[in-house]
């Protein structure tokens, strides 16, 4: 079995290629080809729409004696599709466009028209003007003639617009041009203005930031300067000795480690900070009631010794508790001393009897 896809054929040794007998085709022969529309065109038959782009299976040929500076020409064939009708174009190479030959009409070609009847009027001209010398003369004549009619016109066209719509546009334009400058001085003012205040609000800020910051190292060498080292205790207050202004003071806030007089007092013991002492000047001093001396006297009738004693002690006894009960003791804690004042009232009584 032979392989697939041979790429080289074999040859016997008797090939002669003179011996193939050569395919005559006629030169006006035809190809089927794809192609689209170069162009949009209207069919003359039905009046259908063909436009540019369209696809069609066309025939194609070449034009018999027709060249362009060498290069062939050809031809296509198409059918209309709605009535079949045949529409026929050709390449042109001088122009680099396709060219319609019958059985439909260009569209959008109105532009393409005037031109090339101009370049036909001005071709024609040309050779006119190369065989007659006086015929350039009155060309030149007609076209200045020409010229001089246009500007004419421009100019009365320009005035009669000016006195319909009487506006002075030279006025119109010097206003802008003022009202232009004035905003470019405005704004200019605009940023020295903004800048300045800028730089003002910097220096205010700049100030401001200074006196702070001396503000502050004053303080903190005032403040260094009041600290002192103290090593006192928060009992100390129990023992030391109130002046009447520390007194007064007795509201205000002390200072930690300071007495509320000022004045310490020397190391005392434990019970005598929580408790107090029982001097005349501690805190409980006015606890005690001491006992006075017996006055002498003469030792009366036993009647009489019976009867009066027992109504001074009386007395005295209902002065005293009348006198403690009318006067409340506190002691240094703020408690009330009543039952110690009861107790010492009655043994100055048992000690009188």
């Amino acid at each position: 079995m032979s392989e697939r896809k041979v790429l080289n054929k074999y040859y016997p040794p008797d090939f002669d290629p003179s011996k193939i007998p050569k395919l005559k085709l006629p030169k006006d022969r035809q190809y089927v080809v794809r192609l689209m529309a170069p162009f949009n065109m209207r069919c003359k038959t039905c009046g259908e729409y063909i436009y540019k782009g369209k696809k069609f299976n066309a025939r194609k040929e070449t034009v018999q004696n027709e060249l362009y500076m060498g290069l062939p020409i050809f031809r296509f064939y198409i059918k209309c599709t709605r009535c079949l009708a045949e529409i026929t174009f050709k390449t042109d190479p001088e122009n680099t466009d396709y060219a319609m030959e019958h059985g439909a009409t260009r569209n959008f070609q109105a532009e393409k028209l005037v031109e090339e009847a101009e370049k036909r009027v001005q071709l024609e001209r040309e050779e006119e003007e190369l065989n007659n010398p006086m015929k350039v003369l009155e060309n030149r004549t007609k076209d200045s003639k020409m010229e001089m009619e246009v500007l004419e016109n421009l100019q009365e066209l320009k005035e009669l617009n000016q006195r319909q719509a009487l506006v002075d546009f030279e006025g119109m334009i010097g206003r802008y041009r003022e009202m232009e400058q004035r905003e470019k001085e405005r704004e200019k003012e605009e940023d020295e203005r903004e800048t300045k205040e800028m730089l003002d609000r910097a220096l205010v800020k700049r100030l401001r930031d200074s006196d702070s910051d001396s503000e502050k190292e004053e303080e903190s060498s005032s403040s260094s300067q009041s600290r002192k080292p103290s090593t006192d205790k928060p009992t100390d207050i129990l023992t030391t000795v109130k002046t009447p202004e520390a007194q007064e003071l007795s509201h205000a806030v002390i200072p930690q480690g300071t007495s509320a007089g000022g004045v310490k007092k020397a190391k005392v013991e434990s019970w005598e900070r929580s408790v107090g002492t029982l001097g005349s000047k501690g805190a409980l001093g006015s606890l005690v009631v001491r006992k006075k001396p017996a006055a002498a006297f003469i030792k009366p009738s036993p009647v009489a010794a019976a009867a009066a004693p027992t109504s001074q002690t009386d007395s005295k006894a209902s002065t005293a508790d009348s006198k403690n009960a009318s006067r409340p003791v506190t002691t240094q804690n703020g408690s009330s001393s009543l039952s110690l004042l009861g107790a010492y009232s009655d043994s100055d009584s048992n000690d009188s009897e």
